[in-house]
């Protein structure tokens, strides 16, 4: 547990002086910052009154998977690439920390660093809230679905840090991973049977995050993503073995 921990802290300070990371936090929150201009704005408007919660915008806007597409990937690039690069992954193999441990350590510093991120942007509802009644429930059920979603694609880039030595390779593989998740609903129109179109439809991640800004919390879909997290993982847990055998 102890070398678990010293690797996680190794990661978190990675995270916090790197150069990159805080551009990556500074684009993150200009871009959340334009959504709370857009939410704004919807409230400012006489017509949206009685419409739906305007913290929609926050959880499915353009700005908003424009964030998930381009930071995941930046996040985790480096996580196994940097250290097949350096040499120090060899290090790693042979110390007492196992592959499994390795992987969730870089895994948790990831998740960390994500909910970091979000973290400001509970700032929004709390500001509304002086001015307008804010439901509460969307919001929660918002951010659990962004956390969620950051998990599955955090894996994802864990994954695709595992077998690259260079860190934008590394992104360039884990933004194509993501692009298939996305193209589900595409699949799911060329389908021909029902069962087909009812097993991409349970995949399309756009519907998912509709549901969740509303307040729909459906539990099969945090199924999903805690399963897709969990193949993911495994399968940098087994590239980082592999890479220990060569």
């Amino acid at each position: 547990m102890s070398s678990f921990l010293a690797l996680l802290q190794r990661e978190l300070r990675a995270y916090f002086v790197s150069p990159l990371a805080w551009a990556v936090s500074t684009f993150f929150l200009f871009v959340q910052g334009l959504s709370f201009l857009m939410i704004v704005s919807f409230l400012s408007d006489p017509r949206a009154a009685g419409e739906v919660t305007p913290f929609v915008i926050l959880f499915t806007s353009f700005f908003f998977w424009i964030t998930l597409i381009f930071v995941t990937p930046m996040i985790t690039m480096r996580l196994v690439s940097e250290e097949r690069r350096s040499g120090t992954l060899e290090i790693l193999l042979t110390s007492p920390l196992s592959e499994t441990q390795m992987v969730l350590a870089k895994f948790c510093a990831a998740m960390i660093f994500w909910c970091f991120l979000w973290l400001p942007t509970v700032l929004y509802p709390l500001i509304i809230e002086r001015y307008s009644d804010v439901d509460w429930g969307p919001v929660s059920s918002g951010y659990l679905g962004v956390l969620g979603l950051g998990s599955m694609f955090l894996a994802v880039g864990l994954f695709g840090s595992s077998f690259a030595k260079n860190q934008i390779v590394a992104a360039a593989a884990t933004f194509a991973m993501m692009m298939v998740f996305f193209l589900v609903p595409w699949f799911g129109s060329l389908a021909t049977g029902e069962t087909l179109q009812l097993v991409f439809g349970y995949a399309d991640l756009l519907s998912h995050m509709e549901d969740f800004s509303k307040g729909i919390v459906d539990s099969r879909r945090l199924v999903y993503y805690l399963t897709t997290t969990a193949l993911f993982l495994f399968l940098t847990v087994r590239a980082v073995e592999a890479k220990k055998w060569r």
